[in-house]
């Protein structure tokens, strides 16, 4: 007689990171995922939904009842907040309580989806200050300090820049360069080589950490592709396409000015009250991102992850061809998308007035 499926719940699940999650936990029947969502007809919902054995539950990450309620009858949590909406404050608040909730709700195995602080890796250094960064780490730095022994297993799966984010913000653009079109990666990375992740390797990371809980208990798994600089990208790009491509170096203020962000000086955190002193501005935010990368102080061990995941993808020209990437824009990350519609609203409202 087999062993009943264990149930696993996602929360995030409908975000860039937590969907390839979703697909890879189902691509056969050994699970049951359950999906916590504000939102149950929504499009990204809809589509987990006609998977095999996800289920819908609707309800807030940020409202006890419906935590409560959710990691009831649950085996395996696996949690990615939205910091860019909530905030870094709430993020490191509410990270911490739904720990605390799966614990009483006696969940087996805790995972957080987490980020590295290149603010605490530099020794506090304000230029890497990046909140998004922050509040996750300071949750796994909480999480990490539980005793890997008692009732409750924990991982942290530690993530960076998604490849796939080179067709949204990091996308190329065309150029007419001595009469030649050519695509240019603009950013102000300088020399940098920062880690990216091919998002359907980290879901088989988290995979691997559900199915490997006596390895991955009291473990944080900084996972990555490759660890690649801005002239790397372009070459790679065209030695797949057979397109021209260069990368130009940026400051920050003429990145800010580009209009990647409708006001560089609104507060990071949609979701909450602007008055609130804890929320950097998206330029407080970016510089630090940025930073980080220009000074590559986040390392991975690349010899580690093949042990784990020998079949992974292992650099950003593999994942171009696997992927047929040709620099066309296309939606990753949800509050980027959210940027753009409300761009639009905004123009539509214009041309009324």
């Amino acid at each position: 007689m087999s062993s009943p499926k264990q149930t696993i719940l996602v929360i995030g699940g409908t975000g860039a990171q937590g969907a390839p999650v979703v697909k890879e936990l189902t691509r056969d029947s050994k699970y049951a995922v359950h999906v916590l969502t504000r939102s149950t007809t929504s499009g990204s919902a809809l589509e987990l939904a006609s998977l095999p054995n996800v289920a819908l539950i609707p309800g807030s990450s940020l409202k006890e009842a419906d935590l409560y309620s959710a990691l009831t009858g649950i085996d395996i949590a696996f949690v990615n907040l939205n910091g860019f909406a909530i905030g870094e404050k709430a993020e490191v608040y509410w990270g911490i309580r739904i720990f605390e909730i799966a614990r009483e709700k006696g969940v087996k195995h805790f995972i957080w989806g987490s980020l590295d602080s290149s603010y605490k890796i530099s020794g506090y250094q304000p230029r890497f200050r990046t909140g998004h960064f922050d509040s996750k780490a300071k949750v796994a730095d909480w999480i990490s300090a539980q005793p890997r022994d008692g009732a409750i297993k924990w991982s942290v799966l530690t993530s960076c820049m998604y490849v796939e984010t080179l067709s949204e913000m990091l996308r190329p653009f065309p150029e007419m360069i001595d009469g030649e079109e050519v695509m240019v990666f603009k950013a102000p990375v300088g020399d940098g080589a920062p880690p990216f992740i091919y998002l359907q390797d980290l879901a088989k990371y988290a995979r691997w950490i559900v199915e490997n809980p006596e390895k991955s208990n009291g473990m944080n798994l900084r996972a990555a592709t490759e660890s690649i600089g801005w002239e790397g990208i372009a070459n790679a790009f065209t030695e797949v396409t057979r397109r021209k491509a260069i990368f130009r170096d940026i400051t920050l203020d003429e990145y800010f000015a580009s209009g990647i962000f409708p006001n560089a000086d609104a507060k990071v955190g949609h979701s909450v009250g602007h008055d609130d002193e804890t929320l950097q501005t998206y330029r407080q935010n970016f510089s630090g991102f940025w930073n980080t990368w220009k000074e590559s102080i986040l390392q991975r061990d690349y010899e580690f992850l093949d042990q784990i995941l020998p079949e992974r993808v292992k650099s950003v020209k593999e994942w171009m061809v696997l992927a047929g990437y040709t620099g066309k824009p296309g939606s990753v990350l949800k509050d980027y998308v959210d940027m753009g519609e409300a761009r639009k609203v905004a123009a539509a409202a214009a041309a009324k007035a």
